[in-house]
């Protein structure tokens, strides 16, 4: 009787291991997904520090050193952000706006550094931070620390849409 509930516990063991590993693949997935936005949006801004610099700012612009190192953060808690919903809830709506606001995001440096586009790098910042807004709140159903890693990105995107506007009308 024993030798059969060893078994037993051994082959539940043994068929968890899969499913584990899976996981772990799941979350380099997602950061991959958010490795290539980043990716997208570093080469449009590589070498525009002196861009940026060169521009027309309010008194409240941050230095660009500071936006990698913003951005490192954001971009881990976005990918462990997926990562968590789709542990919990697959994929469904929360995931297809997580998706959306990403393609967002990696669209929005093209559009400010690479092509100078600052009326229409502000209308997709909009559209990005509706799209988190979205996902915020589809997530939250789903998983609530989830929710939560995705609000300092809610935050920042929000105060990058006020400088992108400010930027936008001081160098029109």
């Amino acid at each position: 009787m024993e030798r059969n509930h060893s078994r037993v516990r051994q082959s539940a063991r043994n068929s968890e291991a899969p499913r584990g590993r899976r996981r772990w693949w799941a979350l380099l997935g997602f950061g991959a997904a958010v490795c290539c936005a980043a990716a997208i949006g570093g080469l449009a801004a590589r070498d525009s520090s002196a861009d940026y610099a060169g521009l027309e700012q309010p008194v409240w612009a941050p230095p660009a050193e500071v936006f990698g190192p913003v951005w490192t953060v954001l971009y881990a808690m976005i990918a462990v952000s997926g990562w968590l919903v789709w542990r919990r809830g697959g994929f469904g709506s929360a995931l297809s706006a997580w998706g959306a606001q990403l393609v967002l995001n990696a669209v929005w440096s093209p559009l400010f550094f690479g092509a100078g586009q600052y009326g229409l790098a502000f209308v997709d910042i909009v559209l990005l931070w509706s799209a988190i807004g979205g996902t915020v709140l589809l997530s939250s159903r789903i998983s609530r620390v989830a929710a939560i890693l995705l609000l300092p990105y809610w935050a920042w995107v929000s105060y990058a849409a006020l400088l992108n506007l400010a930027i936008w009308q001081l160098n029109a």
